[in-house]
């Protein structure tokens, strides 16, 4: 059976209908005493995080993020019922974020973003990261 739609185009077309961040639009609302209302979410896989995140993000694996957000689901997490939060995907560099914030926004999440450039972009602009080690020490 033929591919009649390239991932490619999928990103292309989750991309003109989410909003979307730049890296450094994303550390200028984090300097200083950052932004309460601002939560980044790592849809990373588990394996990816071996190379840090970024401070005070979320890991949110993209394999159960759909459920995790629906309260209808027996995975939700109670933190993604939040309203007055803005959830900020990011990927490694912004492909599946751009996908998963579609995603979101046809289940009906209206709060929700991605970074272009993903985990990537995000270190070549200086936010703030952290490694596995030090996320664990924090949560202790």
């Amino acid at each position: 059976m033929p591919i009649t739609t390239s991932s490619k185009a999928l990103v292309d077309q989750a991309m003109a209908e989410v909003r979307t961040y730049s890296a450094a639009e994303i550390k200028a609302r984090l300097d200083g005493a950052g932004d309460p209302q601002l939560l980044l979410v790592d849809i990373r896989d588990i394996r990816e995080l071996a190379g840090g995140t970024a401070t005070g993000s979320l890991h949110a694996p993209r394999g159960m993020l759909e459920f995790w957000v629906d309260p209808a689901s027996p995975y939700h997490k109670p933190v993604f019922a939040d309203e007055g939060r803005e959830f900020v995907l990011f990927c490694g560099l912004g492909w599946r974020s751009a996908l998963t914030a579609k995603t979101l926004q046809d289940m009906g999440m209206t709060n929700v973003a991605h970074i272009d450039g993903g985990f990537e972009a995000m270190k070549a602009a200086g936010v703030p990261m952290e490694t596995l080690e030090e996320r664990k020490a924090r949560k202790i």
